[in-house]
């Protein structure tokens, strides 16, 4: 038995599927996981001791690489200082500035500990910001596990085969709708918010139609409702702007995660000063938390934030254009028929003859059933990706060129196969 079969053992007897994100349990790949016992740039090796060139990089929040040395410094000196207060730090009223002056139209933030935490408290906002109950979603776009948004949730159900998750009960999602992505839907006066991932990174990586997410404005100025863009992986990850200056379309609210903690818990919900100031203690809304700002988050999303511009950005958007051509090229050469979408720095993978454009295609291209021979012969060639179809590949800062190239080639390898 390896030390990863050890462990998973170990692990299932204590942890629900040995996991503590279904995800992780590579149920919808087959298969044992392997266990992370260090990382290091575009690296990550397991408990096994082997090496993968990871493009998972904890589904896009190392944007600049695993173990950043300016971020390990700046966490270090945080930590040396203490670890959590429950009460107000510089850190972080430095980091609510960074983020409003990098985004048009973000005016006030609130910090959470998730990108889940932050999509519930902006939904919670726009019900009582507007005084409606009615929320509006697409099909396959996650917004982290609350109840009222895991109705056709994308990546975080999808991959475990469920539509919804038991223990959700009707009178949650009673006042929710879900629209198929790229359909601009029909709203009326109960609407109090339109949801929406600006770009779909959750159901592999599917672009906005040209003018959908602008129709998708003018419709909510139609009836008063909100618009949410859900940037929890978009969010300086596009450009410093995130999806608002990358689709040049202003939401109302928005929420962030992933890259402004540096690989520690953080979210960030936000919106104008009228829209914020709805929420306590200036306003009726509730949201709170212990650790939210925490100042170990905060000191890493102000490292990462600090090494992050337009030349970074271009260099990143031109590994994952790197990626994404060869990957088609390498595939396509070997006889399969694949689209390799790609946005910005994202990256997805979908096995079939067309471009994908909403979740039932999605669900379609993953039904092939191609994916998981794909993940582990990718695996066994030391390249690590998603254990599951419907997620982003992520590519790094830390990603060289080399490792595109060994990427490429073992995906020409594993397609000869297929």
């Amino acid at each position: 038995m390896t030390i990863n079969e050890d462990l998973f053992a170990r692990a299932k007897a204590v942890l629900p599927g040995g996991v503590n994100s279904p995800v992780r349990a590579f149920l919808s790949v087959g298969g044992t996981p392997y266990f992370v016992s260090r990382a290091e740039g575009s690296r990550v090796w397991d408990e096994d001791g082997k090496e993968y060139i990871d493009f998972v990089q904890s589904y896009g929040a190392s944007i600049l690489g695993h173990a950043n040395p300016t971020v390990l410094a700046a966490v270090g000196d945080a930590a040396s200082r203490g670890t959590t207060f429950g009460a107000p730090t510089r850190s972080e009223v430095e980091l609510a500035e960074k983020v409003c002056s990098w985004v048009p139209g973000l005016e006030k933030v609130r910090m959470t500990s998730s990108g889940t935490e932050a999509a519930m408290s902006a939904i919670r906002l726009a019900r009582g910001a507007t005084g409606r109950n009615k929320v509006v979603k697409f099909a396959g776009c996650y917004h982290g596990h609350t109840d009222s948004l895991l109705a056709a949730g994308g990546s975080g159900v999808a991959n475990q085969g469920l539509v919804g998750s038991a223990g959700v009960p009707e009178a949650a999602v009673a006042d929710t709708v879900v629209a198929p992505y790229n359909i601009v839907p029909t709203l009326d006066e109960d609407t109090a918010v339109l949801a929406i991932e600006p770009v779909a990174a959750n159901m592999g990586l599917v672009a906005p139609a040209p003018g959908f997410l602008e129709a998708c404005r003018a419709e909510c100025d139609r009836v008063g409702a909100l618009l949410l863009f859900d940037e929890v992986i978009t969010g300086f990850r596009l450009g410093q702007g995130g999806a608002t200056t990358w689709s040049g379309v202003q939401p109302d609210v928005w929420a962030f995660g992933k890259v402004i903690g540096g690989g520690l818990p953080v979210g960030m919900f936000g919106g104008s000063h009228e829209v914020m100031d709805h929420v306590a203690p200036l306003g009726p809304v509730y949201q709170g938390g212990t650790l939210s700002g925490n100042p170990l988050a905060t000191a890493a999303g102000l490292a990462v934030l600090s090494q992050l511009d337009d030349d970074r950005y271009t260099a990143l958007t031109a590994t994952a254009a790197a990626l994404a051509s060869g990957l088609a090229e390498a595939m396509a050469s070997a006889g399969v028929a694949v689209q390799v979408p790609q946005i910005g720095p994202l990256v997805g993978i979908f096995f079939g003859d067309e471009p994908v454009t909403n979740y039932d295609e999605a669900k379609a291209s993953a039904d092939r059933g191609m994916y998981p021979t794909f993940f582990h012969g990718m695996l066994e060639r030391g390249i690590a990706l998603a254990p599951g179809p419907y997620e982003a590949i992520f590519p790094s800062l830390s990603h060289t060129e080399a490792d595109i190239a060994q990427t490429i080639e073992a995906a020409a390898e594993v397609a000869s196969t297929l």
